[in-house]
């Protein structure tokens, strides 16, 4: 198994094949009609050509109209490679570090959480060893069943392009494999990712949903097959037949129960009508899709962030009013339909705030970037809502704009169907000023909700690229009571990874994957992300990551969980309870021995140095009001 690395998706690319770009801006009317094969007449004064592919660029594109047809505010991989085209933006580079090596740090197991698992499976030829942005769905009948789709840049070079992956698991996620046909691309031929995947459960059918060049040059479309892990299975299909589709998202109606069991949603911007937001449904499980609606007009332009549905079949998308872009105020707006998507409903607008980063992407100002020096992972403070029973969930992030701190994670709640919500909670309770961004949120059929996001509060400093310098892991917070209360915030993922680069020259520098897409089935809730432990040619490299928290929790008593981590002789008890009162106090017990006395919040430590054997431990309420299940440790 070779392992490799993973940029992200924010800058895909255009090719030579006949594309219509349709772009109705500011009450005009753009027509470009890109015909025939790559030629000089395509040459652009200060257009920067050396590092893409040719064969990824319309013939006879006219830079000049770049802001007029919506590119700057597209994040997909296809803009970024126009943008390096016309000399707006930078390609990645390949980065070596003389003598050092991966000192991802792994300090205590998380007790959320179990082992990381990398998706990335195969040959890998640099640089064209980029892989980031993630979707995951598990089927709800066979819980072996799991399928992640992600940008891949190892097709980058393709003809037809194929700038898409998917890793299949069919052992409830102990292991991957990344799907390969015999001729070594994936089966997603000509798509330009930006990853959505879904299982459709009356037929029992998987949908990898991409922006597909054959459904009008970039609209969304992809490839579906009842037997995933078979790469040669997958047939196309589309969704929308666009010029300039964006940023789309799905969901699908899973519940028996529901009126509208089986139908299948998609999201997007349209760029080809100035960014307006669309919701494409099917109502004949996938095989066509006929029914459109308008969520929001193109101006103010609204960001399809994600959508996501109730057991009832109500739908909600989530998008985000990015009022100009860059290091600017956001403001979170949520959109919703009672009757299978035929009308929409905005229900709440939410107050400003300000948008993460520590500065704007030098290829692009309209975007905000989490690290300087130079500007990399493009991130606007979009996060993942989650539904159950009328309650919407939602996390993203914000800038602190009083302490330079560039993102801090934070959670609302509404207990109506999406009309008021709560304040927001601060998810992260860190005192410092490192970032935390990029959150995704999952919510259980018992009504557990699990937040993920990137953490950097373990490290002092970042750099690109370097294996030798951690700089952040996964952190995570779970709620057993829908949202209501919130256990401690801990480690979610194994190390402190190193921050990792971006080399492939057709994809931006600042691209490290815009988004991530959790799910929760019947026994797990599942995660991915970006991470950099992986190094090829001495460099950090972009590889996604998968790791798994069990559905649950007793929410009657107290419920006990213990890990122990052995490192240079001395061994550390990680000890996690629920559910946690926040305003009391714990006693933790070993052998029948009160050995500390702490704050009811969820978790804490136990050192043991170097003592050997096996501990029973239980946490009970000073106050009386109970204790915990009896767990064993052992140290060898």
């Amino acid at each position: 198994m070779i392992k490799k690395k993973s940029p992200s998706r924010s800058a895909f690319f255009y090719l030579r094949t006949s594309i219509g770009l349709l772009l109705g801006v500011g009450g005009a009317f753009l027509a470009l009609l890109c015909i025939g094969q790559f030629s000089a007449q395509a040459q652009q004064r200060g257009k920067s050509t050396s590092s893409v592919n040719p064969a990824l660029i319309p013939v006879m594109f006219d830079c000049s109209q770049f802001n007029a047809l919506g590119l700057d505010k597209q994040e997909n991989l296809r803009a970024g490679a126009l943008a390096i085209y016309c000399g707006r933006a930078q390609g990645g580079s390949s980065e070596e570090f003389e003598g050092s090596s991966s000192i991802a740090q792994q300090i205590l197991a998380p007790l959320l959480g179990g082992t990381d698992v990398d998706l990335i499976t195969g040959t890998e030829t640099s640089p064209h060893i980029t892989q980031s942005e993630t979707f995951v769905a598990q089927n709800p009948d066979n819980a072996n069943e799991i399928v992640v789709a992600y940008n891949d840049s190892r097709n980058v070079n393709a003809s037809p392009i194929n700038i898409s992956s998917a890793s299949v698991s069919t052992d409830a996620g102990a292991t991957f494999t990344r799907l390969t046909k015999t001729n070594g691309q994936s089966p997603f031929s000509n798509t330009l990712g930006d990853p959505v995947m879904l299982y459709n459960r009356p037929t029992a059918t998987w949908f990898a949903i991409w922006l597909d060049v054959g459904c009008g040059g970039q609209g969304v479309g992809g490839y579906k097959t009842t037997t995933p892990s078979d790469p040669n299975s997958w047939t196309h299909f589309c969704v929308h037949n666009g010029s300039s589709d964006d940023r789309e998202s799905g969901w699908t109606d899973q519940n028996p129960n529901s009126p509208f069991y089986g139908r299948m949603y998609v999201s997007r911007n349209d760029f080809a009508l100035g960014g307006n937001l669309m919701v494409r449904y099917s109502t004949d499980n996938g095989l066509t899709w006929p029914n459109e609606r308008q969520l929001a007009p193109a101006n103010p332009f609204m960001r399809d962030v994600q959508i996501t549905g109730d057991q009832n079949g109500d739908v909600y998308v989530a998008s985000m009013n990015e009022m100009g872009g860059g290091l600017t105020n956001r403001a979170n707006v949520f959109y919703k339909s009672t009757d299978g998507g035929n009308t929409w409903t905005k229900t709440y607008t939410g107050p400003t705030f300000a948008g993460p980063g520590s500065t704007t992407c030098a290829s692009n100002s309209y975007f905000a970037c989490m690290f300087s020096g130079p500007s990399f992972w493009r991130h606007m403070g979009w996060g993942q809502p989650a539904v159950l029973n009328g309650v919407v969930s939602y996390v993203y992030d914000s800038r602190n704009t009083s302490n330079g701190d560039a993102g801090n994670v934070f959670y609302i709640r509404s207990t109506d169907g999406g009309v008021t919500f709560s304040a927001p909670l601060q998810l992260n309770t860190d005192t410092g000023t490192r970032p935390q961004w990029q959150p995704n949120l999952s919510v259980g059929a018992d009504g557990s909700l699990v937040a993920v996001w990137y953490d950097a509060r373990e490290s002092t400093t970042c750099t690109k690229g370097n294996p030798a310098v951690p700089c952040y892991r996964m952190w995570a917070r779970k709620s057993l009571d829908n949202g209501a209360t919130w256990m401690a915030d801990e480690p979610f993922s194994d190390v402190v990874t190193p921050l990792p680069g971006q080399p492939d020259p057709s994809i931006v520098t600042e691209y490290a994957g815009d988004y991530d897409y959790s799910f929760a089935g019947g026994a797990a809730h599942i995660h991915t992300w970006t991470d950099g432990r992986i190094a090829i040619n001495s460099a950090s490299q972009q590889d996604p990551f998968i790791d798994q928290d069990p559905i649950g929790g007793s929410t009657e008593g107290l419920t006990l969980a213990a890990r122990v981590r052995t490192r240079n002789g001395n061994s550390i008890v990680g000890l996690r309870w629920s559910p946690a009162e926040n305003d009391g106090n714990i006693n933790v017990i070993r052998d029948g021995v009160v050995v500390q006395t702490t704050a009811d919040d969820g978790s804490t430590k136990d050192s043991l140095g170097t003592m050997t054997g096996t501990f029973t431990y239980q946490v009970c309420e000073t106050d009386g009001g109970g204790c915990s299940n009896e767990v064993d440790v052992t140290v060898p």
